[in-house]
């Protein structure tokens, strides 16, 4: 009877709760029959998006073998890759969880991505030295909703399968992804979710109760992110302690009521990832979840990839401008460049290879390969409006350009370089050396002398070749503001007032 009272105790627990769903489909799939080129792309042997995800450098380990067979048929798999809401925009690092998601999606399998609502008032302790700072809940709520928006104009921006180079190396994700076309399946869907939904039903006793004796204390302590803590000099939380657990149920709950098969992650998730395998193999006592980790972001040299010295690349226009997005990629050393086009863009790598190689040419022009790497990932994140912004002004920021400056063109970077207010009266007929340094463009008058000689000062991107330049009502653009430039990255955006 206990045995009985349990299980039906068990399905009371993991009943279907009432779940907010933003659903978007890249097209709904045709219910009439195949096309004629549908049986010829049958005969294709179709890759595993395990093996496609795999040569461009993007599997860090996988919970079983298993996962490769069946990732290889289409919508047999439903990703899931969770984003918690501690700031009001994802940041660079979160960029490969998206990246991947999409591979599912043009492998033909369906995707979801989950927002932590109820997770992130707790606070994930992988890869931290220290307890994150607690949130709020309306700044929960408003980050919550701010990153679902965000996920959902980048996933809608996946490129079709059929959208890339066509080359000979590729020839097998090539057939795969004309196999997907031709049989009408095309791309796979995405669902943004929310966790928050089923953890506001659940009381911590059920918890305890029906998830908690699972649970071996010893196993907890084991994982990597758990032993680093108890190890610091703050240790950890019980609170923090937990959040394995968590996460883990989400996977479970997701695994049982919605069909989610598969989570990803970056490489510090694999301890939080395997709790969730493990809940579903005990509770529900049955296989077929599985977990797969992605490396982290890292240079050549092991630093954080997406971490500056003014803080993290947002994703958000919000936080960050395209233009400065851009700048940021476009200023990627060679000895990257090309890892970061396998694993950030969905270029084929046959073009990829091409363009590795045209480095090593004679007459190769510096940052050519940084540029299409550049706008490639501003055009996943920021859409084709946010790169044509960022190239505009890349462009007409340029000292020497000679494409005409607007107010507007300088205002839209205002945020990204350092500014200055200045009333007008102080601004006209000044030297443009005391400017120069009034406004913390440069340190000394005899810096600036010296600059100008080297022919590297420019007022409004013209070079200035003259020490007794005075700034005249021409210069000020739109009668609002002046761009003054020492070399090609050093600027001041001076507002007139």
């Amino acid at each position: 009877m206990a045995s009985i009272a349990m299980a039906a105790s068990l399905r009371t627990f993991l009943r279907p709760h009432r779940c907010r769903l933003l659903l978007r489909q890249s097209r709904s799939l045709s219910a009439s029959a195949a096309p004629a080129g549908a049986a010829a792309a049958s005969t294709v042997i179709r890759r595993s998006v395990v093996e496609v995800l795999r040569e461009r450098g993007l599997v860090e380990a996988t919970t079983s073998e298993s996962l490769g067979s069946a990732s290889a048929s289409p919508r047999e798999l439903k990703a899931y890759c969770g984003f918690d809401p501690t700031a009001e925009s994802l940041h660079l690092g979160n960029l490969l969880g998206l990246v991947v998601l999409s591979w599912f999606r043009r492998c033909g399998h369906n995707a979801v991505a989950l927002v932590g609502g109820a997770t992130g008032r707790v606070g994930d302790p992988s890869g931290k030295s220290a307890e994150r700072p607690e949130l709020d809940l309306a700044a929960v709520e408003t980050n919550s909703n701010a990153i679902k928006s965000l996920i959902g104009q980048i996933l809608d921006r996946a490129p079709e399968p059929s959208q890339h180079s066509q080359s000979g190396k590729n020839l097998n994700l090539e057939q795969n992804e004309q196999a997907l076309v031709n049989s009408g399946e095309k791309m796979g869907s995405f669902q943004i979710l929310d966790n928050y939904d089923w953890w506001k039903d659940i009381t911590l006793l059920d918890f305890l109760k029906e998830v908690g004796r699972f649970a071996r204390v010893g196993t907890m302590i084991a994982k990597e992110s758990v032993k680093k803590r108890l190890m610091s000099e703050d240790g950890m939380s019980y609170t923090e302690f937990t959040y394995q657990l968590l996460q883990g149920y989400d996977f479970l709950y997701m695994f049982r009521n919605m069909g989610v098969n598969v989570q990803i992650g970056g490489s510090d998730q694999w301890g939080n990832i395997t709790a969730g395998t493990e809940l579903i193999r005990k509770i529900l006592q049955v296989e077929g979840a599985h977990g797969l980790t992605f490396p982290l972001l890292l240079k050549s040299d092991g630093m954080k990839f997406g971490k500056t010295e003014d803080g993290a690349i947002w994703l958000s226009p919000k936080m960050l401008s395209p233009y400065k997005f851009y700048q940021y990629f476009f200023s990627v050393p060679d000895i990257d460049v090309i890892r970061f086009m396998k694993i950030l863009t969905f270029m084929s790598l046959d073009e990829i290879q091409e363009l590795e190689e045209s480095m090593k040419k004679p007459g190769y022009v510096p940052n050519t390969i940084q540029r299409r790497l550049a706008e490639e990932v501003t055009r996943f994140v920021h859409g084709e409006e946010g790169l044509e912004e960022a190239l505009k002004a890349t462009e007409a920021l340029r000292p020497g350009a000679q494409t005409q400056l607007d107010s507007q063109t300088i205002e839209g970077i205002a945020d990204d370089v350092p500014s200055c207010f200045l009333p007008y009266g102080q601004v006209l007929k000044s030297p443009l050396v005391d400017l120069a340094v009034s406004t913390g463009l440069l340190a000394s008058k005899s810096a600036v002398r010296r600059l100008i000689k080297q022919g590297g000062l420019y007022l409004n991107n013209i070079r200035i070749d003259s020490e007794d330049k005075l700034v005249e009502e021409g210069d000020v653009v739109d009668g609002k503001v002046l761009l003054l430039s020492a070399g090609k990255k050093n600027k001041m955006v001076v507002r007139i007032s």
